[in-house]
């Protein structure tokens, strides 16, 4: 890859022709129509997203003399560039001059570009930025942006992924997953964790329908023309989860979905009865791991390790063990309830505590509380034996 240095080239020429997508948060073109200044594999614009300090912190470097670091552009024809590295930037500079948002000036006061005074507006226009324009093939450029870091915001897994396999089938993801304007990512927000322009719905969507194999699912389609299957299948999902489930909780964030599709999404259900049992078991002061109710009802209430229910605490277990060992000496059977009725040789062996286990006489399954009225020692292998918590 050839890299030329260009230090000529100033902010009024890079805002000369600026173009910026309200809607998808784009700044798409600038140096006259000869830069593309967000192509296909770029991340969307984030530099607004913390309440506009990066995108501000850009115009008060240029104010102050700072220098903005090093911009890459890639050569893509003769005049023809697009942005490598250095989009948030420059986007952040062409929304400014265009009014796009306010900076505050020594008394706290908003100032846009528009209303400040003429010589802090040529400051601006007449700033020279620090380029390198790069010339090489695509798996060159493709592989030096990985490497990137920009402004100390690395890339994320997805946004490197729609680097490396950039092209038709990236653009229409992008416009679908990756964009705020989006109405439907406020319903998707109910199970979805993330950010829609940090690439998070994306990634959500393809790891769902190519069942984790992301980056081969990309390959495979880069250069489809449509993302109906990515659609369909992310929407048939979401489709199942609000209607299994008519009542939303922050946790449903946090899990696989996609999974938990494929593997109950042939079975019946009851929607009136699951939201009756989610509130039962959110109430339950046992359950410790509210995330785990879901998978817990679609699997029929079975695996109660999903739920992470309290266990009986140290003090619990040493009283009952002293208890129950002191009345298994006294009728000379073992100190394990189910060693004692048994026909081997433990049947009066005395278990030491670290070689038993505290059990449910009741199981919690069954309404059993974790109370010490409900608690026995158990050896392990007949606790382990037992299961059903």
């Amino acid at each position: 890859m050839k890299t030329t240095l260009r230090t000529e080239i100033t902010v009024a020429e890079i805002c000369d022709g600026f173009v910026y997508n309200e809607f998808e948060g784009k700044g798409l073109f600038g140096l006259s129509g000869k830069l593309t200044i967000q192509p296909e594999y770029q991340r969307n614009y984030i530099y607004a997203a913390d309440g506009g300090k990066r995108e501000a912190a850009v115009i008060e470097s240029i104010l102050q003399g700072y220098p903005l670091g090093l911009i890459y552009f890639n050569k893509v024809a003769e005049d023809k560039f697009e942005v490598l590295d250095g989009q948030q930037r420059i986007t952040s500079i062409g929304r400014f001059v265009k009014d796009k948002f306010a900076i505050k000036d020594s008394g706290g006061m908003p100032q846009y570009f528009s209303s400040m005074a003429a010589d802090k507006q040529n400051l601006i226009l007449d700033a020279k930025l620090l380029i390198y324009e790069c010339d090489g093939q695509e798996s060159e450029i493709k592989d030096w942006f990985k490497t990137i870091n920009i402004a100390g915001v690395p890339l994320n897994e997805q946004e490197l992924l729609n680097a490396v396999y950039s092209g038709k089938f990236v653009t229409l993801a992008k416009e679908t997953f990756s964009n705020s304007q989006n109405a439907n990512t406020q319903k998707w927000s109910a199970y979805v964790k993330g950010s829609v322009i940090r690439q998070d719905y994306l990634e959500c969507a393809l790891k769902w329908v190519s069942k984790g194999e992301i980056g081969q699912y990309m390959s495979t389609h880069r250069n489809d023309a449509n993302i109906h299957e990515l659609v369909s299948y992310f929407n048939s999902v979401i489709g199942w989860v609000s209607s299994v489930f008519i009542s939303v909780e922050s946790e449903m964030r946090l899990l696989d979905w996609g999974r938990l599709y494929e593997t109950y999404h042939d079975q019946p259900y009851n929607p009136t009865v699951l939201a009756a049992s989610v509130a039962r078991l959110y109430g339950d002061s046992y359950v410790k791991n509210r995330r785990g109710i879901f998978e817990y009802l679609l699997g029929g209430s079975k695996d109660t390790k999903l739920l992470e229910l309290r266990i009986f605490d140290d003090a619990t277990k040493k009283s009952v063990y002293a208890t129950q060992t002191q009345k298994a000496k006294a009728q000379e059977k073992s100190n394990c309830p189910h060693c004692a009725i048994g026909h081997e040789s433990n049947k009066k062996k005395i278990w030491p505590l670290p070689e038993m286990d505290a059990d449910h006489v009741t199981a919690w399954s069954k309404g059993g509380d974790t109370a010490i009225k409900n608690c026995q020692l158990l050896c392990k292998t007949h606790n382990r034996a037992k299961g059903n918590c």
